[in-house]
């Protein structure tokens, strides 16, 4: 193909997701030793079984079993009433055993889908497989990346750690959709109590990424089989986050453009995302499944769980509590989202609630408690066992004891910073409300002391009556209601 008839082709952008997630659980999915692969010395948690010494044995965790059908049940799969393990053999410094046991073509989760929005619209993003498998070892490449670095250590703390392997059918158009998918699951995710983003590594993404006609695009977005087996994909590696992902994406498929607009052929092969650099260079060839081995793992019966997806109970996920939200309390889309973006602080909000009215409740936990703790790179499940606290503070405003400026400015942010409970920082800096006379007083002080400003306010200039009310709440030390006060100052003024 000419390079003029190359720049003239339309393209579609086509990207398929493999997201490997670490769930949580206490033990490795095949033997006892400790998941806590972050705070543990490198290569302690380990033991003949997950370094895959010889005559070892692996045995299930149920509890990775358990929150794999908890995925299914909330992505809405099929899970079989047979499923098995599989060896899948290659060669890696972090693999110990030279292989990874995982699941093959009996997946425990098959055909589901998560809905997430594009533009404003819903659209069905479907989920081909999720497979139970345990986390290779982890690499920390010293004195550069993965192919400068001077040498190479292996931290097996990791292996064994239970991964599922979440699947989607190549659904996405754009590196913008695979962000918002990342965080939906992601969100899911956390509801399930199954994983946890603040684990370092515990979410890593490999995309599959090629360039289409175009015209092979039906109207409803899907792509014939034969169109995508014909297309040469890379496989973009090292992905985990989704900011991340947005940024890799962008950039492959841009270098793929820029390839076929120049008349060269896109090579099917492995990248590895450079962060630090912002590109993906090439690792390898891209393999195929031949390439693997597959075989039946002799020493892991198979797997008979359909019936736990009925018997298993899993709570309310985002989507239909930011729907009771906007019903059962009359909270606009907007306030609904802030307050199910984390199951953590749906919770907290809900025991807010059922104290206060849903909309002051909203306020106070949406935009004064999020908007601290965010400042302060904090999470509601840092402050979650002082609910109790909180109300109290909430309770003083209401029931008119301190003002609201001071509740938020000075209360809130002390009972953060310091550990203080509310009542202790109220009666410490004197923020109890100020009496009727001490505010009346106030306020004459504050027009006989500044003439230039009555003068100014009866020229029209509403300015003055703002700098009035601030030398009011001055002098009583922010302790009078400032509705109050302006309400006198016009009284005072306009009589």
């Amino acid at each position: 193909m000419s390079t003029q008839a190359a720049e003239e082709r339309e393209l579609a952008v086509v990207i398929g997701l493999e997201v490997h997630v670490q769930l949580e659980t206490e033990t490795k999915i095949f033997c006892g030793c400790s998941t806590d692969a972050v705070d543990a010395e490198p290569n302690t948690n380990v033991c003949p079984t997950c370094l895959g010494l010889p005559g070892a044995l692996p045995v299930v965790n149920e509890a990775a079993v358990e929150a794999a059908v908890k995925v299914g049940k909330a992505i809405d799969a099929d899970v079989p009433e047979e499923t098995r393990f599989h060896r899948k053999n290659y060669y890696y410094p972090d693999l110990p055993k030279n292989f990874q046991i995982t699941q093959y073509d009996e997946p425990i989760c098959q055909n589901g889908s998560l809905s997430i929005e594009v533009g404003g619209e819903r659209r069905e993003i479907g989920i081909e497989r999720a497979h139970l498998e345990e986390d290779p070892g982890s690499l920390q490449h010293v004195g550069g990346n993965i192919d400068t670095a001077d040498y190479t250590l292996v931290d097996y703390n990791r292996a064994g750690i239970p991964l599922l392997e979440i699947v989607t059918k190549p659904d996405f158009r754009g590196a913008d959709e695979v962000r918002g998918f990342l965080a939906k699951l992601e969100e899911v995710l956390e509801y399930l109590g199954v994983f946890d983003s603040g684990r370092d590594g515990s979410l890593r993404v490999d995309a599959n990424v090629s360039l289409v006609d175009a015209s092979e695009v039906d109207e409803d977005g899907s792509i014939d089989d034969a169109v995508l087996a014909d297309a040469n994909r890379t496989e973009v590696k090292n992905i985990s986050s989704h900011k991340g992902a947005q940024k890799a994406l962008s950039y492959e498929v841009t270098r793929q453009r820029n390839a076929i607009r120049r008349g060269r052929v896109v090579e099917q092969e492995t990248r590895h995302w450079d962060e630090t650099r912002g590109i993906t260079v090439s690792m390898r060839s891209k393999e195929e499944e031949a390439d693997y081995r597959y075989f039946r793992e002799a020493d892991l019966p198979p797997l008979r769980v359909a019936g736990w997806k009925s018997e298993l109970s899993i709570p309310e996920l985002p989507d239909a509590r930011r729907e009771r939200f906007r019903e059962e309390y009359e909270l606009s889309s907007e306030a609904a989202d802030k307050l199910t973006s984390t199951k953590a602080v749906a919770d907290f909000y809900e025991a807010v609630a059922e104290e206060f009215d849903p909309d002051l409740a909203a306020t106070w936990v949406a935009d004064n408690l999020l908007g601290e703790l965010n400042y302060r790179d904090m999470t509601v499940t840092d402050v979650e066992d002082r609910l109790e606290e909180f109300r109290r503070l909430i309770e003083l405003v209401d029931d008119e004891e301190i003002t609201a400026k001071n509740a938020e400015e000075v209360v809130l942010r002390s009972m953060l910073d310091d550990g203080d409970d509310p009542e202790t920082i109220v009666e410490r800096d004197g923020l109890g409300k100020t009496d009727d006379d001490e505010v009346v007083a106030a306020v004459e002080t504050a027009i006989e002391g500044n003439p230039e400003a009555v003068e100014d306010y009866h020229a029209g200039e509403e300015g003055a009556l703002n700098f009035l009310v601030g030398q009011v709440m001055a002098a009583t030390g922010g302790s009078a209601d400032p509705g109050t006060v302006n309400g006198l100052l016009r009284e005072r003024l306009d009589g």
